[in-house]
């Protein structure tokens, strides 16, 4: 693990009231109550449009994700299931934020239009292709949606994969929120993926190999953070 590093911030930082909280009030106390380490910053750039895909064992991994584009000075805009925008606190953070809504099982082009717009603008937009937290008992990677190659293959922004460990012992179901003073939070970011040699978007067979080589990728990632997680925390 190489350790966290801090670097200038960059123009993508938008002026939306709920980033801004977060980096004044939660920032802080992210930064003081877990033990953070973020492995592979070289290979997301410090601007331009970036399409980030992870592992999601944890309603703790946006933060995670967030925390981690901080220290490079950007934002990440996530799309997020429709239905946590119909909380009346949440939907304010969430709007507030800048996030997109997706509106699951309708068919709607509306989240990959505004994930599109934001890549446009050169923003970091962030994707967990699972769609929800893994069910797997070991926390491995579970089937994924093919949104996030679609986005990739539109756009001809690569993919970069990253994934999370240690947040599954943070905030999961059915284990609550555990905040343990000084638990490990491992990132780790791999190098980007060109899909555009595999062909058209909307072919489906080619979605399904993009998706197949993006989760691949973030399988690894996963899979070296677990085998070198400390062994006191696991």
């Amino acid at each position: 693990m190489t350790g966290q590093t801090r670097a200038p911030r960059s123009l993508d930082r938008g002026r939306e009231p709920w980033s801004r909280f977060a980096e004044i009030i939660l920032r802080p106390q992210l930064k003081l109550w877990l033990n953070w380490d973020f492995e592979g910053l070289e290979n997301l750039p410090k601007q331009g449009p970036v399409i980030l895909a992870s592992n999601h064992v944890s309603y703790f991994d946006p933060l995670a994700l967030s925390y981690m584009t901080d220290t490079l000075g950007r934002r990440t805009r996530y799309l997020a299931k429709s239905e946590l925008f119909k909380i009346p606190l949440v939907s304010t953070v969430l709007k507030g934020a800048g996030q997109i809504p997706v509106y699951r099982g309708t068919g709607s082009a509306a989240p990959l239009a505004a994930a599109s717009a934001a890549l446009d603008a050169g923003l970091v937009v962030g994707i967990f292709p699972e769609g929800t937290t893994t069910k797997d008992p070991e926390f491995r990677v579970s089937a994924a949606k093919t949104g996030a190659a679609r986005l990739s293959l539109m756009t001809g922004v690569p993919i970069t994969p990253a994934a999370v460990w240690g947040s599954h012992r943070i905030w999961k179901t059915k284990l609550g929120f555990i905040p343990a003073f000084g638990r490990p939070v491992w990132v780790k970011v791999g190098t980007p993926i060109d899909l555009s040699d595999l062909g058209d978007a909307d072919d489906p067979a080619v979605l399904r190999a993009a998706t197949e080589k993006m989760m691949s990728a973030i399988s690894a990632l996963r899979d070296d953070l677990a085998a070198h997680y400390p062994e006191r925390w696991r």
